[in-house]
């Protein structure tokens, strides 16, 4: 009997290690870390061996492969003994993939991929389709196709998630933007990044498609560089288009093959230029997948986009407090600030990863007043806008960032907690620090 052996207890491994007990494999999972209650519920449920709290070596060098969760970096020493020995190591989404007969749309980029998966996800859920979503969003990808049956899959697929594939392939693939992120992860090089992104593109043939964004340097670029089969479908918001989408006096038009669907800029129910790439990318991947006109115009115009990414939260003596705590680079932030047309307090700060803030001066000398700092290690946030904005503080807590916003703003102002940075100095997650933020705003 082949012996699967999983690295990482949260979400991705213990679905992996469900769906390789269904498929009848021996399995062992491995975590350095605790495991949560309710992942320990699910392994025991499944009768699956596991540890936690430490690795031990004999039980995962006999594995024949191993699924690492896409937390985990190549560079740590286990890894490396596990490669060093030649054993196979993949992704969930390359292993859940192999059970997988649906259809699948996958969807990365830097900036906007979760809005994007969401939205594909409501249009297509709104057409009346038997459809799943997955992989960096909801519930483990393994774990559905272990214990569901859906038609087709909408996947959202981070960089990490994508090292480790090989012979997945996506029926439709979207790169929605490339921009510096998650450098440490890849030697500080940004065509390691790039090619990670576009691992998406693997295996696909003259009868799938590749969305992209034609506006975006990066992926134009590299997209002269490699050999690819698959059907391309731009979208742009500079030129005018034959197939694809584009925008022409304020108005979104996708053309597909002989179909073409248009809708007001304005008409959509998100707002700022980044959201009508993401709309646009959905529009063109709804046009493929043949939804009518009227479910996608309907859903472009009602879909509430997602938590954590510009949620509005609450607005307090005129001023409104938004939580964008997803936005983990600077890329996302830009977007965020270009987005407001009144005068904001900004909250940023956390675990840096490479970050050059020099692209978000315009916008913050122009909207910012104030910056508090939510983070451990304040100094290079210091550093980059000390006489951009009026003042600069520093805070340890949600609370205390909310309390100091709400000393600060006047009335007509905006409170942007948008922080360019991941969140594990101080949070479990950008999900606890934007959920702590909500609750302090609550309490005003």
């Amino acid at each position: 009997m082949k012996r699967i052996v999983i690295l990482g207890g949260g979400e991705s491994g213990v679905g992996a290690a469900i769906l390789a007990k269904v498929k009848g494999f021996e399995v062992f999972l491995s975590d350095k870390n605790n495991i949560s209650v309710k992942s320990k519920s699910l392994l025991m449920s499944y009768k699956i061996d596991y540890e936690e709290g430490g690795h031990t070596k004999d039980k995962i060098f006999s594995a024949d492969e191993v699924i690492k969760s896409p937390g985990i970096p190549d560079s740590i020493d286990i890894i490396q003994e596990i490669l060093s020995r030649n054993i196979p190591i993949i992704s969930e989404i390359e292993f859940a993939g192999r059970y997988d007969k649906a259809k699948k749309i996958c969807i990365t980029g830097s900036n906007g991929k979760t809005t994007t998966t969401s939205l594909i996800y409501y249009l297509l859920k709104n057409a009346g389709l038997n459809v799943g979503l997955a992989g960096n969003i909801g519930e483990s990808y393994a774990y559905q196709v272990a214990t569901e049956n859906f038609d087709i899959y909408v996947l959202e697929l981070s960089s990490f998630q994508l090292d480790g594939m090989y012979d997945f392939k996506a029926d439709i693939a979207i790169i929605l933007n490339i921009t510096p992120d998650h450098l440490d992860r890849y030697n500080f090089k940004m065509e390691n990044y790039v090619k990670a992104k576009f691992r998406i593109t693997r295996n696909m043939s003259s009868e799938d498609c590749f969305i992209f964004c034609q506006d975006d340097e990066v992926t134009l670029n590299h997209l002269s560089n490699i050999v690819l089969r698959a059907k391309k479908l731009p979208f742009t918001q500079i030129e005018k288009l034959e197939q694809g989408a584009d925008l022409e006096d304020e108005t979104i038009k996708v053309k597909y093959e002989e179909d073409e669907f248009d809708i007001l800029a304005k008409d959509l129910s998100l707002s700022g230029k980044h959201n009508i790439y993401n709309s646009m990318a959905a529009a063109i991947t709804a046009r493929v997948m043949n939804i009518k006109n009227s479910v996608i115009r309907d859903s472009l115009m009602s879909f509430s986009g997602i938590e954590h990414r510009m949620e509005k939260v609450l607005e307090v003596k005129q001023v409104l407090y938004i939580n964008d705590s997803k936005a983990t680079n600077v890329n996302s932030t830009w977007y965020a600030l270009e987005s407001i047309d009144r005068p904001i307090i900004w909250i940023a700060g956390g675990t840096d990863k490479g970050n050059d803030y020099s692209a978000l001066y315009e916008l913050v000398e122009k909207k910012v007043k104030h910056l508090i700092c939510l983070g451990i290690d304040n100094e290079k946030l210091h550093k980059s806008f000390e006489g951009k904005v009026d003042s600069i503080s520093d805070v340890k807590s949600a609370k205390a960032a909310v309390k100091k916003a709400y000393e600060l703003a006047e009335k007509n102002e905006v409170v942007l907690l948008s922080p360019c940075c991941a969140s594990f100095d101080l949070f479990k997650n950008y999900e606890e620090r934007g959920d702590l933020f909500k609750e302090a705003v609550r309490k005003l």
